[in-house]
C-alpha cells in the first residue's frame, strides 16, 4: 500500500524561514542576550524597571500583548524607539510573534546603543500557553 501525504497535512512553513532571512534571524540571535517567558514574568511579577517592547504590528498588539507592554513596531523601530524609550540605559524585553522580529528588533537596538535590550527567545505563543497573563 502506498501512502501519499497531502500538502496540506504538511505545517506550513513561513516563507521567510526559506530563505536567507533565515540566517540573519540566527545570526542576530548569537550576538544579543536572550531570557525565557519565565524571566521575563519574574521581571514583570517582582515590578522590575523595565521597560517590555512588542515589535509586532499594531493590529497583533492590540489583539493581546504582555502586560505593560508598549509597541513599536519593527518596521519603525529605528525611527519611533527614540521617543518611547529615551533612557538608552534602560532594560528592554523584547518580543514579537515568532521571535524572529524581535531578534532583529533586539540587534538593532543594541546597534543603537541600548545595551540592555534583550530578546524574550520564544514566541509569543509560548507566553499564552504557558498560562501567563495577556492585556488587551
Amino acid at each position: 500500500m502506498v501512502s501519499l501525504t497531502l500538502a496540506q497535512d504538511k505545517p506550513k512553513v513561513p516563507t521567510w524561514q526559506t530563505t536567507p532571512v533565515k540566517d540573519t534571524v540566527a545570526k542576530a540571535k548569537t550576538e544579543i542576550k536572550k531570557v525565557t517567558p519565565a524571566d521575563v514574568k519574574e521581571a514583570i511579577d517582582k515590578k522590575e524597571k523595565a521597560v517590555i517592547l512588542d515589535v509586532r504590528d499594531p493590529g497583533e498588539y492590540t489583539a493581546g500583548h504582555l502586560p505593560g507592554a508598549i509597541n513599536v513596531s519593527r518596521g519603525k523601530l529605528e525611527f519611533n524607539v527614540w521617543d518611547s524609550v529615551p533612557d538608552k540605559d534602560a532594560k528592554i524585553y523584547v518580543y514579537c510573534l515568532t521571535a524572529a522580529r524581535s531578534a532583529l528588533a533586539t540587534k538593532t537596538l543594541n546597534d543603537l546603543g541600548y545595551k540592555n535590550a534583550v530578546l524574550m527567545d520564544a514566541p509569543f505563543e509560548a507566553w499564552v500557553k504557558a498560562g501567563y497573563p495577556v492585556a488587551r
